[in-house]
């Protein structure tokens, strides 16, 4: 994952402000806790080379998560955060179960690298 001088952004939302992009994008009904939009990938991805893409991240649905799994917000939060950013990198645990376990592998590396 090397990208020392690429960007991207970070919205946090309320689930009526996730929802709709759950909709329009991923055809899902309802809220979701985070939606990851890459910009490296498709027809102009050479455009901005150093912009990764976007994640959005419904703070309500996160703290949900986080109570009934009985981890702190922040914990859950960084979760998230770091599976957005997994997805702007081109991971994706929908692919398969290999490429789930790959992710989920990768998530618990950077979770132990940030002491969490």
């Amino acid at each position: 994952m090397a990208s020392p001088e690429a960007e991207l952004s970070l919205l946090v939302v309320d689930d009526d402000g996730i929802a709709p992009l759950n909709h329009e994008y991923l055809g899902r009904t309802g809220p979701t806790n985070v939606i990851a939009f890459p910009m490296q990938e498709g027809e102009f991805a050479e455009l901005s080379p150093h912009l990764l893409g976007d994640v959005v991240i419904s703070v309500e649905t996160c703290l949900r998560e986080a109570e009934a799994a009985g981890i702190g917000f922040e914990k859950r939060f960084t979760e998230l955060l770091i599976h957005g950013i997994l997805h702007l990198f081109g991971y994706d645990h929908e692919k398969s179960s290999a490429e789930e376990a790959r992710m989920h592998r990768k998530t618990e590396a950077l979770l132990a690298h940030l002491g969490l």
